[in-house]
């Protein structure tokens, strides 16, 4: 289908590798180092924006997303260099979103001025906790104090801004969770990431956990009451949410992330970026190196960031834009699903999901409900064919 991804829209993923510090939950590809060479890195990227827009020229850029690592380490000229050859190598849409996240420190956000004045319209900022305890169990280098003050030279500085959250913390209770809940929303964020901790291997605290030595963490049962309370509390503030973990105030959604939720196009550069993009008549799945370095060497020597670029077939792209689309409120195009995957979904399957309360369908929209969007994971296995 070489027209679908006009569904989702178009945008670039730009990864900056680097961290003052890696966080001990993280599993992303962030690395430390001493020196960064940000001239090279310029090259870098410059080279890789000009490949893509050849690739992909005539089009609408929707969005451009700075993640990491720590964008907020970039100098505010590097972030200018990337956005004024971006702006030149594509016609940008009406409502462009620019986002970068930044930790909530004092000498990060002292750049939020040069992040504005570079075109930077969206901030994402990783909060994580709202108090110093947890913030240094989490490995966080700011403290509360200093986040709060970050917001506020941020809520003066851009229009619109995110901050994450994660729940199910160390000998966190359910009244502590909604206490904390309730004063990152007296902060007015236009967006709240809000995810559960995840304990992933290859991390400090997967290591942690594998040895018996991560302890006091909540039960299945507390968790998934955090999960309800978080919807119950959000809802009533205005803010429900869109997707799975995301919550805005009407207007505020990313529309970034949106455009991975349907299945837009999206190229990804820097090391460890994902891409999609539909190119003649085939969609492809990118990535790229994980190593900074060796990301740097293969764009300076070959011309291009990408270590594969594989067609992606069309029942592939159906069961992605199932398994993201339902993450979403408002739910998938039956239509556009069968579609792509070249057939109806199984009507059994689908009534037995709507009988359990699980899913709704509105005319030409598949959604799941309040009570089945908590075990997506089940109805997948359910609805994705085999």
């Amino acid at each position: 289908m070489p027209e679908d991804w006009k569904a989702g829209g178009f945008g670039l993923y730009i990864h900056w590798p680097y961290c003052k510090a890696k966080c001990p939950y993280c599993d992303f590809n962030s690395h430390v180092a001493a020196k960064i060479d940000e001239k090279r890195w310029i090259s870098a990227y410059l080279s890789e924006i000009d490949r893509l827009a050849k690739a992909t020229s005539g089009r609408v850029l929707n969005t451009v997303y700075f993640g990491g690592g720590t964008p907020s380490l970039m100098s505010p000229d590097l972030v200018n260099a990337i956005l004024e050859r971006i702006k030149k190598s594509w016609t940008v849409s009406n409502r462009f979103e620019v986002t970068l996240e930044a930790n909530p420190t004092s000498v990060e956000a002292g750049r939020f001025q040069g992040y504005r004045d570079a075109s930077v319209n969206r901030l994402s900022m990783g909060f994580q906790a709202m108090n110093d305890a947890d913030l240094k169990a989490l490995g966080r280098l700011h403290t509360v104090a200093e986040g709060r003050k970050a917001f506020e030279l941020a809520r003066n500085t851009f229009d619109l801004i995110s901050f994450d959250l994660i729940y199910a913390r160390q000998n966190q209770s359910l009244a502590s969770w909604k206490a904390e809940l309730g004063a990152a929303l007296e902060l007015s964020a236009s967006h709240l990431s809000l995810y559960q901790l995840t304990i992933e291997n290859g991390t400090a605290f997967g290591d942690r956990f594998a040895r018996g030595a991560l302890s006091g963490l909540p039960n299945e049962g507390i968790s998934a009451d955090m999960y309800f309370a978080t919807q119950e509390i959000c809802e009533a503030a205005g803010m429900p949410a869109y997707e799975i973990s995301n919550h805005a105030h009407a207007g505020a959604e990313s529309q970034h992330n949106l455009i991975y939720w349907q299945g837009g196009d999206y190229g990804g550069i820097g090391p460890g970026a994902h891409g999609r993009l539909t190119l003649g008549s085939n969609r492809y799945a990118t990535d790229t190196l994980l190593s900074p370095n060796a990301w740097l060497d293969q764009v300076e020597q070959t011309g291009s960031g990408d270590a594969s670029r594989r067609p992606l077939p069309q029942h592939d792209q159906a069961s992605e834009y199932l398994m993201m689309g339902l993450r979403l409120r408002d739910g998938i195009s039956i239509a556009r699903y069968q579609r792509l995957l070249g057939n109806v979904i199984d009507p059994k399957k689908l009534d037995h999901m709507v009988l359990l309360e699980m899913v709704t369908i509105v005319d030409d929209t598949l959604k799941t409900t309040p009570k089945g969007r908590p075990v997506l994971n089940a109805i997948l296995r359910e609805l994705l064919p085999d």
